[in-house]
């Protein structure tokens, strides 16, 4: 049997690395040993199941730690044979709660099962969304990746696969229908398998769908495993999310903020007429009820937080800055400007 390269050796960084460092690396490497890029080299993917093993345990702060103290071994002692439905790794928290559902049973996140939702991820990105990726090690065939522990039951049922589903920030609003492709083993073959999948409304990174008995069936007769699809949602260019509510900053013109407008702004699902009113201060935040996520779990939906933005002029003519001067000295103290000034004038007094 070949001895295994160490996993820091395999990914080209240091034992100091730090989380970040071991993504990009794993990233890197990932891309470029891809079977979907490399279709019938065989070496190609070996390096990419070896990165693939390699990632996995450093990934994860347990797994890390055991393996820095006895190598190869303490990595394996990590795993947990036998377990029925994933043990450890990225995989985690697949036989948790919902994993018995049917359909589209199970939704997980953070706090549920052994890894977070960073783990839960495809790092791939966008890049890789629609690339098969999840087949546990003893599964077979290309795409073959980390789990070996506890992939299979000990009734010998097939494995559960893994396929990560990328979708726009519109899309996880509001709901969509995606068809995906994946490769799983039927009557002892590998079989590309094409599956229309729901993906309901509200939906977060990292949460998983299960579709029951869609993944291999067993060599041993034993139940056929079921196909998780992990969610993948794209960045936005205006919105954030937070939790259920959805965060933008509006950048206003300065004249616009003193004497007040009406803007058409974005939302989820079209837009809306948002009334500025004169004198808004820049940080001022517009709750707009209703126009968030969706809940899963129950009814309701988050809100839209319009934060704004005072955009101040850098460039101005000499006529310009003259008018502006001219307004300056008409102008009254305004109230905060005042209150400082007095806070400073007491200040400066009480240090005489």
């Amino acid at each position: 049997m070949a001895t295994k390269r160490d996993f820091y050796e395999v990914l080209g960084v240091q034992r100091s690395a730090s989380a970040d460092e071991l993504k990009k690396a794993f990233r890197k490497l990932a891309m470029q040993y891809h079977p979907d890029k490399n279709p019938g080299d065989k070496k190609a993917e070996e390096k990419f199941k070896e990165v693939n093993e390699a990632y996995e345990t450093l990934s994860e702060p347990e797994k890390r730690q055991m393996y820095d103290q006895f190598g190869h071994a303490g990595a394996q002692a990590g795993f947990r044979p036998g377990a029925g439905g994933f043990g450890g790794g990225p995989f985690g928290g697949f036989g948790g709660a919902g994993a018995g559902a049917g359909g589209f049973g199970g939704f997980g996140g953070a706090g549920q099962g052994g890894a977070g939702p960073e783990n839960m991820q495809d790092i791939f990105g966008d890049i890789f969304s629609d690339f098969f990726s999840g087949r546990t090690r003893g599964a077979g065939g290309p795409g073959a990746g980390p789990g070996a522990g506890g992939a299979r039951s000990q009734r010998g049922r097939g494995a559960d696969l893994r396929y990560t589903l990328g979708i726009s920030f519109e899309e996880a609003a509001t709901g969509t229908e995606k068809t995906i492709s994946f490769i799983r083993q039927r009557g002892g073959k590998e079989e590309t398998s094409r599956l229309q999948v729901t993906v309901p409304a509200g939906v977060k990174p990292g949460q998983r769908l299960k579709l029951r008995g869609e993944g291999d069936a067993s060599a041993a007769g034993g139940a056929t495993g079921d196909l998780y699809v992990i969610i993948n949602i794209q960045d936005h260019s205006l919105f954030k999310r937070v939790d259920n509510d959805v965060h933008m900053d509006l950048p206003l013109n300065f004249v616009d903020a003193i004497m007040g407008t009406t803007v058409e702004i974005p939302t989820l699902t079209g837009k809306a007429s948002l009334k500025i009113p004169a004198g808004t201060p820049s940080g001022q935040l517009f709750r707009l009820k209703g126009k968030g996520f969706a809940s899963v779990n129950g009814p309701g939906a988050g809100d839209m937080l319009v934060r704004i933005v005072i955009d101040v002029p850098k460039e101005l003519t000499d006529e310009q800055k003259e008018l502006l001067k001219k307004f300056s000295s008409s102008l009254k103290p305004s109230p905060l400007v005042k209150a400082y000034q007095e806070k400073v004038e007491r200040i400066l007094k009480a240090k005489k």
